[in-house]
């Protein structure tokens, strides 16, 4: 995934200490870290819904002149889901790994933000509704997408002591 990726490791949990338990008892752990990314997939959509970062922070709002003239239903959302960055989340699971990201070129900038300056000329130029627009730089602000919120925690717990239940029975 060469657009944007973030590495979270889960350290001191009960999610940890399950999935270990689950390790002794299951030769194969991919389908249960298959469904840990599965959820992870739908908690970054929800943050796309929501417009807020892993931790709740609404992201940076649009710039009004842009505001203005874009499409689609919300900030980071001008496609269509499916051929949007918000449809192009993916995920890849190993025997105790999962990871999620997007291989859209762009991603990176939305996810940690950027100052875009000019390569080969010396301003920028581009459309802005009716007009044009020249400018020595851009700065798109970060609007985190990618992460573990707290919800998202809860949620790899609980398939990780699901699994362990369904493996060697309850022991809680």
């Amino acid at each position: 995934m060469s657009g944007a990726t973030l590495e979270t490791r889960v350290v001191g949990t009960a999610a940890i200490r399950a999935f270990q338990r689950l390790s002794l008892v299951m030769a194969n752990t991919t389908p249960v870290m298959r469904a840990i990314g599965t959820g992870l997939i739908e908690g970054t959509h929800t943050r796309f819904e929501k417009a807020v970062d892993p931790d709740g922070t609404a992201w940076a709002p649009l710039n009004p002149a842009y505001e203005a003239i874009k499409k689609g239903p919300g900030i980071l959302r001008e496609s269509a889901m499916r051929g949007g960055l918000m449809g192009s989340i993916t995920q890849r699971a190993t025997h105790n790994t999962v990871e999620v990201g997007t291989n859209k070129i762009h991603a990176a900038v939305h996810q940690f933000g950027a100052t875009i300056t000019p390569q080969n000329a010396p301003h920028l130029r581009f459309r802005m509704g009716a007009g044009f627009v020249q400018t020595n730089s851009v700065t798109i602000p970060a609007r985190p997408f990618l992460g573990v919120s707290a919800e998202d925690g809860r949620m790899i717990e609980e398939v990780m002591v699901d699994a362990l239940d369904r493996a060697v029975g309850p022991q809680r």
